[in-house]
């Protein structure tokens, strides 16, 4: 028995020296990660095909019906609305007039989930022959997004434009402990995606 101690140690100081070294690649990524978050809006006057808003938070909506009627697209496709709800209702809520872009506005009630945006609007996209699009979303919603829809439409022109939410606070985003959660959720969901989607491609390549 006391021969066995050296080794047991031994595998205790590998698996902490394992421990540190993913701890480390972990943090590593999380702060690389951080700094894909967008600061600002980038190209907010290019023409796309298409705007596409993801529901989910505040300020994205508003965001989408400004772009639309600032002619940055010619039609709007909202990604994950409830089902019952109907474009009139979308318009009124966002203090729109029901009349102003009802032609230009389309609802998608399929998806639940980031992944199931990216499918429903590569659906939306194909059946429409639209070539390009500007993604519009939380800043820190954007990465895994962006992830999602290119993975789903690698021969789409996206443009991503970021939506500023106040409760987020992306500069010293670690004195705030709302700010933090929701980055490293993002992050672990990213992580999740990637590889999920990494899997999937390799499935596909082997079959």
């Amino acid at each position: 028995m006391a021969a066995d101690r050296p080794k047991h140690r031994q595998n205790i100081r590998r698996l902490l020296g394992l421990a540190v070294i993913v701890g480390g690649i972990w943090l590593a990524g999380l702060f690389v990660f951080v700094s894909n978050i967008p600061q600002q809006t980038a190209n907010p006057e290019n023409v796309t095909d298409a705007i596409v808003v993801l529901t989910g938070g505040s300020g994205r909506l508003d965001e989408g019906l400004q772009l639309l009627a600032a002619n940055r697209a010619k039609k709007l496709f909202i990604s994950g609305v409830y089902r019952g709800v109907e474009v009139a209702e979308i318009l009124e809520i966002s203090q729109k007039l029901p009349g102003d872009f009802t032609c230009c506005v389309t609802l998608g009630y399929a998806a639940a989930s980031t992944s199931g945006n990216a499918r429903e609007t590569a659906d939306w996209i194909s059946q429409n022959g639209f070539q390009s699009l500007r993604l519009v979303t939380a800043n820190y919603h954007l990465p895994r997004s962006l992830l999602e829809f290119r993975h789903a439409m690698p021969d789409i022109f996206m443009v991503p434009h970021a939506v500023f939410p106040e409760t987020f606070k992306r500069e010293h985003w670690w004195a705030w402990p709302g700010s933090t959660a929701l980055i490293v959720t993002e992050y672990m969901k990213y992580i999740a995606a990637w590889i999920r989607l990494q899997t999937t491609d390799l499935f596909r390549t082997l079959l």
